[in-house]
């Protein structure tokens, strides 16, 4: 696979995973994922940025990025079989998407955690002791500076499609034509589920278990929620005050599905 729009992910899927879905629950329904079902990449590149993340999240932090990876991967071979795009790219956007959170990193800058995170990753994998090429990062980045725009795209869809009934065309004019990245899609999925409960029909409950047994939540809906009201204090401006400065970190602490797990 040479076209690097496709290898790294950027082919333009829609944004709204009901769209993606035909507005059902989901394509086919899920099956069990165990987690030698899914390797994670081996290569220089990827190992290097695991180790580099092990050690600059927080384990919370850590195994989430991990969960996502997986929940992933599970929804789009699953759901999605036709995308190809590599792996490898996707477990960098994965391992990624959060460095902006780290406490060093959220008082580096005054820029939004997800803004400045995106950048970090682009000169982290450009760098010469990783060497990703420009495209590879750019994806990866993309994704990183998008990644809490789509969770919040991602409730603002499913509040007005649940009341869809009542408001067609305001659906339909709204949320018909945005599109993401294959990445980004995918991503919005995963995240939603282990971040605020959503897409639950697209992960089997058996993989869910396996993976908080694998990679523990370690109360990552109060961790994760903290983390956005110490970006908030710290900076009133920052970019997830747009998805309600209380509603965001009570989406997250309110996860049901995750509930039993955290």
């Amino acid at each position: 696979m040479s076209d690097p729009i496709k290898l790294h992910g950027f082919t333009a899927v829609p944004r709204d995973t009901n769209v993606l879905l035909n507005g059902q629950k989901n394509i086919h329904a899920p099956t069990p994922v165990s987690v030698n079902q899914i390797l994670v990449p081996s290569t220089h590149l990827a190992t290097a940025t695991h180790d580099y993340v092990q050690k600059a999240l927080s384990p919370p932090t850590y195994a989430h990025s991990m969960r996502v990876y997986y929940y992933g991967l599970a929804i789009a071979r699953q759901q999605f079989p036709s995308w190809q795009f590599s792996e490898e790219t996707y477990f960098l956007t994965c391992m990624l998407h959060d460095i902006g959170t780290t406490s060093e990193n959220l008082r580096k800058t005054l820029m939004s955690f997800e803004f400045f995170g995106g950048l970090v990753a682009l000169d982290l994998l450009q760098s010469k002791e990783y060497g990703a090429g420009k495209e590879q990062a750019e994806a990866v980045a993309e994704v990183g500076t998008t990644s809490c725009s789509d969770l919040g795209w991602a409730q603002r869809i499913r509040k007005d499609y649940n009341n869809r009934a009542t408001d067609p065309a305001r659906y339909h004019l709204r949320y018909k034509s945005p599109c993401g990245t294959q990445h980004a899609s995918s991503g919005v999925a995963n995240r939603d589920a282990d971040n605020m409960g959503g897409h639950a029909d697209l992960v089997h409950q058996e993989t869910i278990q396996v993976l908080t047994a694998e990679f523990p939540r370690q109360k990552w809906s109060s961790c994760f929620a903290a983390a956005i009201r110490e970006e908030n204090a710290l900076k009133p401006w920052a970019h997830t005050t747009a998805l309600g400065e209380e509603d965001f970190p009570n989406g997250v602490l309110n996860n049901e599905l995750m509930e039993a797990y955290d």
